[in-house]
């Protein structure tokens, strides 16, 4: 919500320690949790999940870096918390539509996990 604060800018600086796997979306999520822990009013969270699509065909959620070196595809989506609409999708390797579109329905359904999650260290962090 840039409105509440004009002429200012908000820089966001991640620093990866290590990269087990599913970079992006660990990149997401800690980005999401700085902005609502520095109470910067958002109109929604959002949420990174990676899937990683199998040479079988398989799905895997949250693939760690030696399944992601395997994969066919690796694709990551940014997925809004309000109707689970997809903000960022991004991919690499090749995949059909229909394997994307079920890549993208786990992806939705993994976000409300995340989301939970949210909650709870939010509920956690300001109940003390």
């Amino acid at each position: 919500l840039g409105v509440l604060h004009p002429r200012t800018a908000i820089t966001l600086v991640l620093q990866v320690l290590s990269d087990a796997g599913s970079l992006l979306s660990c990149c997401l999520n800690a980005a999401c949790m700085a902005l609502l822990d520095a109470g910067l009013p958002l109109t929604a969270l959002f949420c990174g999940v990676t899937c990683a699509l199998q040479p079988d065909g398989t799905i895997l959620l949250d693939p760690t870096a030696r399944q992601e070196q395997e994969a066919r595809a690796i694709l990551t989506f940014a997925i809004a918390s309000s109707e689970r609409k997809v903000l960022m999708a991004n991919t690499k390797g090749s995949c059909s539509v229909e394997e994307m579109q079920q890549c993208l329905a786990a992806a939705q359904r993994a976000a409300d996990t995340i989301f939970q999650f949210y909650r709870d260290s939010v509920r956690r962090r300001y109940s003390k």
